[in-house]
């Protein structure tokens, strides 16, 4: 007997959950059932940025990216970025970009071994973790912070809703910590999903750590291909039909 599409609800801002239930079709086809409901949403921002001779800029996300697009000012060149994806999008927006291929903590390694010469302007939104700005600073590099959008919650969606309140195994990648803060808020009181996380890191599993869940996959490295290994180890855990 065959098995099912198990359901996959991606709750990552809209362009990035579409970009991932399309990974999710392409690589598992019939497999999954990608349902997309963002959790969240930009808002992006027009900040005063310092007037500074700049050596480079510090992405941490795509937003960041487009943030940077929007503001159309005078930008290095030369931009330091926490993952390939993120550095994917600064090169079509023009930037050399680097990636540190990882987290915030990579993203700081990388920049201490190979520090640009002159400050270093780190755009960024309202949300943030890893303390990138007082480390570099701390380490001698000096950084300055603008702060170009704003990551607002969204409610679940209808179908969203359906599947948490319906029985049955449900795949929730979850891709920051404050998804997963508020994805734990928004789940409803009714919820009869059986529940099976695919993580980017520890920290994002913790705000769900007293959730009942059945399974729970971190994944090896903190990008889209690891996330998809993690719902791939998450559908073969599934139980059989």
């Amino acid at each position: 007997m065959a098995r099912q599409s198990a359901p996959v609800l991606v709750t990552r801002p809209q362009a990035e959950a579409k970009a991932f239930a399309a990974a999710l079709t392409a690589r598992f086809g019939p497999r999954v059932r990608p349902v997309v409901a963002p959790l969240i949403a930009p808002r992006y921002l027009t900040p005063d940025i310092p007037a500074q001779d700049y050596a480079a800029v510090v992405f941490t996300s795509v937003q960041a990216v487009e943030a940077a697009r929007r503001l159309g000012i005078s930008l290095p060149n030369l931009a330091w970025c926490v993952g390939r994806k993120t550095a994917e999008i600064a090169g079509k927006a023009g930037f050399q970009a680097r990636s540190a291929d990882g987290d915030a903590e990579a993203l700081t390694r990388a920049i201490l071994s190979n520090p640009p010469d002159g400050r270093i302007l780190y755009l960024r939104g309202v949300d943030t973790r890893g303390k990138l700005l007082e480390k570099l600073n701390y380490s001698g590099i000096d950084t300055d912070v603008a702060i170009v959008y704003a990551q607002e919650a969204l409610p679940l969606s209808p179908k969203a809703l359906a599947l948490l309140t319906s029985p049955g195994d449900l795949i929730v990648p979850l891709f920051s910590p404050r998804t997963a803060t508020l994805f734990r808020k928004a789940l409803p009181t009714a919820t009869q999903a059986s529940l099976h996380f695919a993580v980017m890191s520890a920290a994002v599993a913790e705000p769900l750590d007293d959730l009942p869940r059945a399974a729970l996959a971190l994944a090896a490295q903190p990008d889209a291909p690891g996330m998809l290994d993690a719902v791939e180890s998450l559908l073969a855990g599934l139980p059989a039909p």
